[in-house]
């Protein structure tokens, strides 16, 4: 079952760039992650889906709602990260989230202080005395708070020590475990490869591709490290090389041909040593930008 699904979703602002015929589902119980340098649609896909702002065309459904005439109910079963956070200052932590729990009728004070426990967050705090780092963790409790059915972060983990975002990936998988479907946006590709099933890339405005994470990374490209006798025969043209970094003896390919082909033109080299590897998630998604 398809918890999101977005249908040639189009948001256009007359100065800046916004987002053009984006089309892709999300199914249940899904990790998807939306990736994209700053600027490129994320957050405008976001907002469009959560209908902040309204969409020039097209549409879209979540949990097959239409999510503009059933926004308000939608919106009682999603946890929302943004990406930037902006609370009242003169609130405490515990009454903020007392307060925004009303708005979805569930709220737990068992489950508030696990959550801010695991995120060594103090709820007796007031906003204003708080770092980017620990508004940031109050985001993140506001938005898991209420067990929601779908969760959409929006680059969740700025701000965030590396070991709170251990701890908040802990969270995430706990969540996933019980059934809970999540929309994670980031430009970190290592999160979006540790954490996603499937991924969709969008550059300026536009869906790239969607696919699952293995096969972005084990069937479109190689990485390939050749150690060759001299340096004069590193200079040589490869069809389908997308990318060729040369280091003393050794020359490192990003390949996406034929692997027969490949090996047929390596025949006719004097090779030392071969290593063929798969490629991180940021090396395919630089292939897809340049």
């Amino acid at each position: 079952m398809a918890i999101v699904e977005l249908r040639n979703l189009t948001k256009s602002y007359r100065k800046n760039r916004g987002i053009i015929d984006v089309s892709f589902s999300i199914e249940e119980g899904e990790v998807f992650g939306f990736i994209g340098p700053n600027g490129a649609g994320k957050s405008t896909t976001i907002r469009t889906l959560l209908n902040f702002i309204y969409p020039t065309s097209g549409s879209a459904t979540i949990f097959g709602k239409d999510i503009i005439k059933h926004s308000q109910e939608i919106r009682q079963n999603i946890g929302y990260l943004p990406s930037e956070i902006h609370y009242y200052d003169d609130m405490k932590v515990v009454d903020l989230l007392k307060y925004s729990a009303r708005f979805h009728k569930k709220f737990s004070t068992e489950r508030m202080k696990e959550l801010a426990s695991r995120l060594d967050l103090d709820v007796n705090r007031k906003i204003e005395d708080l770092s980017f780092g620990n508004r940031k963790k109050v985001g993140i409790v506001q938005a898991l708070l209420h067990e929601p059915k779908l969760i959409i972060l929006d680059e969740p983990t700025s701000g965030l020590d590396p070991l709170i975002q251990n701890h908040f990936f802990d969270l995430l998988k706990e969540e996933r475990d019980k059934g809970a479907t999540i929309f994670f946006s980031s430009h970190i590709l290592s999160e979006v490869q540790k954490m996603c099933d499937r991924v969709a890339i969008i550059k300026d405005g536009k869906l790239v591709t969607v696919e699952t994470i293995e096969h972005l990374t084990k069937n479109k490209v190689k990485n390939i490290t050749l150690t060759l006798e001299h340096p004069e025969q590193l200079h040589f043209d490869l069809n389908g090389m997308i990318k060729k970094e040369v280091n003393g003896n050794a020359v490192t390919l990003l390949y996406s041909g034929d692997i027969k082909a490949l090996l047929k033109r390596l025949n006719d080299l004097p090779v030392q040593d071969v290593l063929i590897e798969e490629p991180t998630l940021e090396e395919v998604f630089m292939h897809y930008y340049e």
